[in-house]
């Protein structure tokens, strides 16, 4: 079991739900742009979104963001200079996301370390191959999952030898069985540090998916994880519909054994989209149609499940999507809406979109 960490009015660890993360893909000093985008991830399910700190300007920057973000929790994601830590945390960031091993010596630590404490401001420490140094490498024979955990494990006792205890702990390679491997033998540590879990660089949406499905599925299987990212070279907007479906999907099996107790809790909640992959039946556009649905359902807030089917022709019409709350087929220009198997009526095919919503808002 690990221990709780509040980041801003975001709980994660102990029985607290897994909360999904995002990356802001904007110049941070460009503060209209990363407030947009930290807007539409909010809108969208993400629970905690990073910034990108690489310069005093942008850490300067952050005290507007945080003002006009609205009260989702920001992370400034620091390298190597300790005095962008210390702006960002006098700005009124949520956490500071970090590796003490490149910030500088001990002294510089320390500073960053008790003006966290003093504002409440959790640490995340970040270890992957990149960040190891050679002493370590040299060990263990270069990126080991060994090597990995020792740099969390050494990063984490500075901490705690500076008196600061509350941290977050993330470790992650572009390897997914690396990741994996290295997760778990930090998680037999039994530290009670809360790890934040994610295959880094995992590349565009189809593959960057497919990989991280692989590694947050056996982390999370086996209880480890307090808080996930799905990281895609693409819209962070997909990166948090990826990381929901996933979360969704584990919350909705049968004699789930995965996770601690409470992980799960509240992802088996939402809209969720079923769509077929079209054929040549498919006279409608429905891979837009079911895009644009998609987006729109991402922002409704619910306390309970909700299934829409969006099916592209009789065949996969009313009959297979029985389970759906409700839905649609499509056929000859036109769009029949049924709910939980039964005919409800026709549009247009150019109406569907409103008419589909207009009958979720009735359920």
């Amino acid at each position: 079991m690990t221990y709780q960490v509040n980041i801003g009015n975001i709980a994660i660890g102990a029985d607290n739900p897994i909360a999904i993360q995002s990356m802001t893909k904007t110049d941070t000093r460009d503060v209209a742009s990363t407030v947009g985008q930290i807007r539409e991830l909010a809108e969208s399910g993400c629970d905690i979104v990073r910034m990108a700190v690489n310069n005093m300007e942008a850490a300067a920057a952050i005290g507007e963001i945080r003002r006009a973000a609205g009260g989702v929790p920001l992370v400034a994601d620091i390298h190597f200079d300790y005095r962008l830590a210390l702006e960002s945390v006098r700005q009124g960031i949520d956490k500071v996301r970090i590796n003490p091993g490149n910030i500088g010596d001990r002294s510089r630590v320390r500073q960053v370390a008790e003006a966290a404490k003093e504002r409440g401001v959790p640490i995340r420490i970040g270890v992957n191959g990149g960040s190891l140094d050679r002493a370590l490498m040299e060990k263990h024979g270069g990126v080991t999952a060994a090597a990995l955990v020792e740099s969390a494990v050494t990063q984490a006792e500075i901490l705690n030898l500076c008196g600061f205890y509350d941290i977050v702990v993330s470790i992650k390679s572009s390897d997914v069985f690396l990741t994996v491997e290295a997760c778990r033998l930090f998680d037999e540590k039994n530290t009670g540090i809360p790890q934040h879990i994610g295959v880094t660089e995992a590349g565009t949406p189809v593959p960057g998916i497919v990989k991280s499905t692989i590694g947050l599925y056996e982390l999370l299987r086996g209880g480890v994880g307090d808080t996930v990212r799905v990281s895609l070279t693409g819209d962070p907007v997909d990166e948090v519909a990826a990381a929901k479906t996933l979360l969704q999907t584990l919350a909705g099996a049968e004699d789930n054994p995965l996770i601690r107790p409470g992980g799960l809790t509240g992802h088996n909640k939402g809209v969720e989209l079923v769509s077929c992959p079209t054929c040549g039946r498919c006279g409608a556009d429905l891979i837009g149609i079911s895009r644009e649905i998609e987006r729109r359902i991402n922002k409704i807030r619910t306390g309970r499940h909700i299934k829409i089917a969006v099916m592209g022709c009789a065949v996969n019409g009313p009959d297979e999507a029985k389970s759906a709350d409700v839905g649609v087929a499509f056929g000859g220009g036109t769009a029949l809406l049924f709910k939980r198997g039964e005919r409800l009526y026709s549009v247009p095919e150019h109406d569907v979109i409103d008419a589909l919503m207009k009958e979720l808002a009735l359920l």
